[in-house]
């Protein structure tokens, strides 16, 4: 599912989904994970994982153009264990790469928001979603659209419902 459409659609999403990241990260029943990583240019596929309980969520992606960047994965579980979230991003706002693809899959959970962006928020700068039609979302991924992704990317965030146990 995608953010919902319009310009106050999006308005609400990105006031809304900041806030739920925020509260899932204060009240997370296990700690949240922020883990730094590099995103390697050259034109192979990589891929960096995370995993909090149940929940794993990885980045997969191919890159190429400059030097490494530093990047970081946060992930978290709510308190009453009902969300996941994963983030992904260059914390110094845009990314200089050309990515010729990316996915991000979450297992033990299934995707209810997903966004990605050209540019992370950093400095007074705003995040810059990527068009609607340049990433495809499925009920366990966010990948780039083949022929339709513009190459840029520097953030993605999922928020996923996990399983309830009905007792």
């Amino acid at each position: 599912m995608a953010a919902p459409g319009g310009r106050s659609g999006r308005w609400l999403w990105a006031a809304l989904v900041p806030a739920a990241l925020l509260c899932l990260a204060a009240r997370a029943a296990e700690e949240p994970s922020t883990a730094d990583f590099d995103v390697r240019p050259g034109g192979e596929v990589h891929s960096f994982s995370r995993s909090l309980g149940d929940y794993t969520c990885t980045f997969t992606y191919s890159a190429q153009g400059g030097t490494n960047e530093q990047w970081q994965m946060n992930i978290g579980v709510s308190e009453d264990n009902l969300l996941f979230s994963c983030s992904v991003w260059r914390p110094q706002g845009k990314s200089y790469l050309f990515f010729t693809q990316f996915k991000a899959e979450v297992k033990g959970a299934k995707i209810e928001y997903a966004m990605a962006y050209s540019q992370a928020a950093v400095g007074g700068q705003s995040d810059i979603p990527l068009k609607q039609e340049e990433f495809e979302i499925t009920e366990t991924t966010v990948s780039h659209r083949e022929g339709k992704f513009r190459f840029e990317l520097s953030k993605l965030m999922i928020v996923a419902k996990t399983p309830r146990d009905e007792l």
